[in-house]
């Protein structure tokens, strides 16, 4: 037949989402500069383009998902798929890599009134930093056994196609999660430096409140895997979409673990 397919690649329809997704990161882009110069459509012309990139996100995603559930993604397609997100996870190690070298840099280099490192004091005089043996730690425990439970989930449906087990484990990983963000929030709250008027908080903030974003994200992520396991979407053959969020999630927890040490315990 004309249209049988002999091989083992996906060739995808045309797409809008592609554009769809470049109209709404430029829409939102010039909102935030607009918001930026204080005019009076900055923040709703932001709102429009962030809507236009979730929506584009969900359809494309779900799409994604379809395919995966169809059978389109053959064992060669799942290879290029598994090299994308370990690429994905690379620039994002890259990403987390300039906000620790901007750490490290001015707390091994402090400006000082003359000259760095001479009379420069790290941290800042006046900054008070948190006792990191008290809810960093918390955290730090909360985001490990979030990840022991992701690998619980994982192993249950890999390895012993026991739903029961994929689905508790992706529920309690979600839960430990989203007490991480509140934790985090907790603390943001009672912070006795701000993000504005000195490095070391600017630092401090830019580096942990990004780590919280990814966490969001990841999060998200696992609740998505979850909805697909209640509604029977993943098997021990087909099981990508959980195997990428399960490595992203590891990801948060090494990057936290080195927020941990290195910005709470050594640099505080």
């Amino acid at each position: 037949m004309a249209h049988e397919r002999n091989h083992d690649y996906h060739i995808l329809n045309p797409s809008l989402w592609p554009l769809m997704g470049a109209i709404g990161g430029f829409v939102m882009l010039a909102g935030m500069v607009g918001y930026m110069h204080n005019t009076w459509a900055g923040p709703w012309v932001a709102l429009i383009g962030l809507f236009i990139v979730l929506f584009t996100m969900y359809v494309w995603w779900r799409d994604v998902a379809i395919e995966a559930d169809t059978g389109d993604h053959t064992p060669v397609v799942m290879i290029g798929i598994r090299y994308g997100v370990i690429l994905f996870i690379i620039s994002e190690v890259m990403f987390f890599l300039a906000w620790f070298w901007n750490f490290f840099k001015h707390a091994l280099y402090p400006m000082g009134p003359q000259s760095p490192a001479v009379d420069g004091i790290w941290p800042p005089a006046g900054i008070e930093t948190f006792d990191p043996w008290h809810l960093p730690l918390i955290n730090t425990l909360i985001l490990l056994c979030s990840g022991a439970a992701a690998t619980w989930a994982h192993h249950a449906i890999a390895h012993e196609n026991n739903r029961r087990d994929l689905v508790n484990g992706l529920i309690l990983a979600i839960v430990l999660g989203v007490m991480f963000t509140l934790f985090q929030a907790y603390e943001y709250s009672h912070a006795a430096f701000g993000f504005s008027g000195n490095i070391y908080g600017a630092t401090f903030f830019m580096a942990t409140g990004f780590h919280g974003f990814h966490v969001i994200i990841g999060t998200i992520f696992l609740a998505v895997c979850l909805i697909r396991a209640l509604y029977g979407g993943l098997t021990p053959e087909h099981h990508l979409g959980f195997e990428a969020a399960a490595w992203y999630w590891h990801f948060v927890d090494v990057v936290w673990l080195f927020l941990f040490f290195a910005v709470y315990v050594w640099g505080g």
